[in-house]
C-alpha cells in the first residue's frame, strides 16, 4: 500500500532556553510522512514549495528520509511559510506563524493542480489533517474534497486527523463545516478530545462518534494525565492507555508520530488495538526528544 500525505512543511525556528533559535523544518503531515517512511511504508509528500534555498534543503532532507518526491510542485518566486516554537518547562509548546503567502496554499489552484488531483485519486490511502484543510481557501478545499471522493469511489481510503489551529481559519463556523465534510469522507479518523472541544464545544465527541461503524476511529483523550486511545472499529471499542514515559521533553509531533505508527501497524496487519499500542510507543519516544524529528538511532523497535 502506498500512502500520500497532503499538507505543508514550513521553516521551523525552535527557541532554546537561552533565547537562541535553531532552524529546522516542520509540518504536521510532513512529520507523519517522515515517520511512515522510517517505518518502511512507501509514502509521498504532496505539497508545493518555492524555488528558494530553504525549499531545496527541504526536498533534499525528505529524499534522505526515503519520502517520495514526485508530487512536490515547485512554484517560481515563492517560498515556504515560517514558524517559531516556544516550549515551556512542562514540555508544552506554542506556535507563532508567518505563512499567509506560502507556496503550499496554492497546491490546488495553480495550473498544475489537475495533475496533483489525478495522482491523489490513484493512491491507496491519502492522509490529511485539519491544518491541511486550513491552507487552501474555499475553492481549494472543494477541489480536495472532490478528489478524495473520487479516490474513495475507486476503492482508495482517506485518513483524517482533526488537528485544529483556530488562527488558520477565517471563523469557527467555516472550520466546523469543513471538518464535518472531512469526517464524512474519512475511512480512518484520528481525533483528539481537545481539538473537538475547541471546535465544537461539549458536543464535539458526537461529531466523530456519529461515524462509528462506518469509519475506524481513534479518539485520543487522557485519564489522570495518561494518554488514552479509544479505538472504535466496527461494533467494538477498546481503551488503550499509553505506556510510561520516563521524561517529557517536547510534545511536538506527538500526534503526528502516533498517526504514523498506527497507520504503519495497520498496513502491517496488526489489529486496531495492537496498532494503538505501537503508536503510543512511537509517540512516547518522540516526546522524550526535543523537536519534531528524533534521531534515527532513537527510533523504537515496534512489533511489526
Amino acid at each position: 500500500m502506498r500512502v500520500a500525505c497532503v499538507g505543508e512543511c514550513m521553516v521551523e525556528l525552535s527557541e532554546r532556553p537561552d533565547g537562541s533559535l535553531v532552524r529546522g523544518f516542520g509540518g504536521d503531515t510532513l512529520n507523519t510522512a517522515l515517520y511512515l517512511a522510517r517505518l518502511g511504508v512507501p509514502v509521498d509528500y504532496v505539497t508545493a514549495l518555492g524555488d528558494d534555498p530553504w525549499s531545496d534543503a527541504m526536498v533534499a532532507a525528505w529524499g534522505g528520509e526515503g519520502i517520495g518526491l514526485g508530487r512536490i510542485r515547485r512554484l517560481p518566486d515563492r517560498m515556504p511559510g515560517l514558524y517559531i516554537i516556544r516550549t515551556d518547562d512542562a514540555g508544552e509548546r506554542s506556535f507563532h506563524y508567518w505563512r499567509d503567502s506560502a507556496a503550499a496554499r496554492d497546491l490546488f489552484s495553480e495550473p498544475g493542480a489537475p495533475k496533483t488531483r489525478a495522482a491523489l485519486e490513484a493512491d491507496d490511502l491519502v492522509y490529511v489533517s485539519g491544518i491541511s484543510l486550513s491552507l487552501y481557501g474555499e475553492a481549494g478545499r472543494a477541489a480536495l474534497a472532490e478528489t478524495l471522493a473520487a479516490l474513495r469511489a475507486r476503492g482508495g481510503r482517506v485518513a483524517f486527523d482533526t488537528n485544529y489551529r483556530p488562527r488558520g481559519w477565517p471563523d469557527r463556523e467555516v472550520a466546523r463545516t469543513t471538518f464535518r465534510a472531512a469526517l464524512a469522507l474519512a475511512d480512518l479518523i484520528f481525533a483528539s478530545v481537545e481539538d473537538l472541544d475547541w471546535l465544537f464545544g461539549a458536543a464535539g465527541e458526537n461529531e466523530v462518534l456519529r461515524h462509528r461503524g462506518r469509519a475506524e476511529i481513534v479518539l485520543k483523550t487522557s485519564d489522570d494525565s495518561i494518554p488514552v486511545a479509544r479505538v472504535l472499529h466496527g461494533a467494538s471499542e477498546t481503551a488503550v492507555p499509553a505506556g510510561p514515559v520516563a521524561r517529557v521533553v517536547d510534545t511536538t509531533a506527538a500526534g503526528d508520530s502516533f498517526a504514523a505508527g498506527y497507520i504503519a501497524a495497520r498496513i502491517a496487519g496488526l489489529s486496531p488495538e495492537a496498532a494503538a499500542v505501537e503508536a503510543h510507543r512511537l509517540a512516547g519516544t518522540v516526546i522524550g526528544h526535543r523537536g519534531a524529528v528524533i534521531p534515527r538511532e532513537a527510533m523504537p523497535a515496534l512489533a511489526f
